[in-house]
Order: C-alpha cells, then sequence, then structure tokens
C-alpha cells in the first residue's frame, strides 16, 4: 500500500512539472519578445510607447512620464555619445516564473561601434500582458 502511495505521489508530481514545462517557454517567449518590442520602440525614438511599456498598476502624474521620457531620451543620448548609439536589439533568451507572473529577459544590444552588451530586462505579466519592471 505504501508503495502504491508513493508510486501515485511521484506521477503526480511528475505530471505538474511536465505541465509546468508546456506553459514556460511559451509565457518566456513572450515576454522576451515584449521585451524587445519595447527596446525597438526606444530605438526608433517613441519615448512614450516605451514609457508606456513600463508597468505602474495605478495611473501616473503627467510630470513623472514626462520625466521617465526624458531619461529614456538622455539613456540614448548617452548610448550615442559612448558608443555610436545601439544599432539593434536580439534576443537571447528568457525565464520566466509563470506562478509569479515575471520574468527576465536578455537581449543582446549591438552598438555602432561594434561592440555588443547583454542585458536582464526584468519583466512582469498583468491582465495577459508583459510590462518592463
Amino acid at each position: 500500500m505504501r508503495r502504491l502511495l508513493y508510486f501515485i505521489l511521484v506521477m503526480l508530481a511528475l505530471a505538474g512539472v511536465t505541465s509546468c514545462k508546456d506553459e514556460g517557454p511559451k509565457d518566456a517567449a513572450i515576454a522576451a519578445h515584449a521585451a524587445k518590442g519595447y527596446y525597438d520602440q526606444l530605438l526608433k525614438g517613441d519615448y512614450k510607447a516605451f514609457v508606456d511599456g513600463t508597468y505602474h498598476p495605478e495611473r501616473i502624474p503627467d510630470s513623472y512620464r514626462e520625466q521617465l521620457e526624458t531619461a529614456a531620451k538622455m539613456y540614448m543620448a548617452q548610448q550615442q555619445d559612448e558608443h555610436r548609439g545601439i544599432k539593434s536589439v536580439k534576443v537571447q533568451g528568457c525565464d520566466a516564473d509563470t506562478a509569479a507572473h515575471v520574468a527576465n529577459a536578455y537581449l543582446i544590444l549591438s552598438y555602432g561601434d561594434s561592440t555588443q552588451e547583454r542585458i536582464c530586462v526584468p519583466m512582469v505579466e498583468s491582465k495577459g500582458t508583459w510590462y518592463l519592471r
């Protein structure tokens, strides 16, 4: 009887692990694609869209939104000065915790001076949409 109970518990645990694996990569890919999309907006100079991609549980004041947009613009100016700008963004991978609705997207930034940098972009899912955290 004890062996049967042990066998059933092991099978249930394996079933739970395999069902999580099916969801995890799909959610991770969606989170990584969202992160890349937000950074693509940054590259285009659409700072409003980039700020719209950041997670704010409540509406933020217009003055704070302006500060965030200015900070994004300053970041891009700094990258232009230091590396001749960011030329492209590629997804390298993503780790998602679907139970906690969070992920870390890994992006490769390719600069105008032919260097590259790997960055980790924290993401959070809210109401079915992935946002920058």
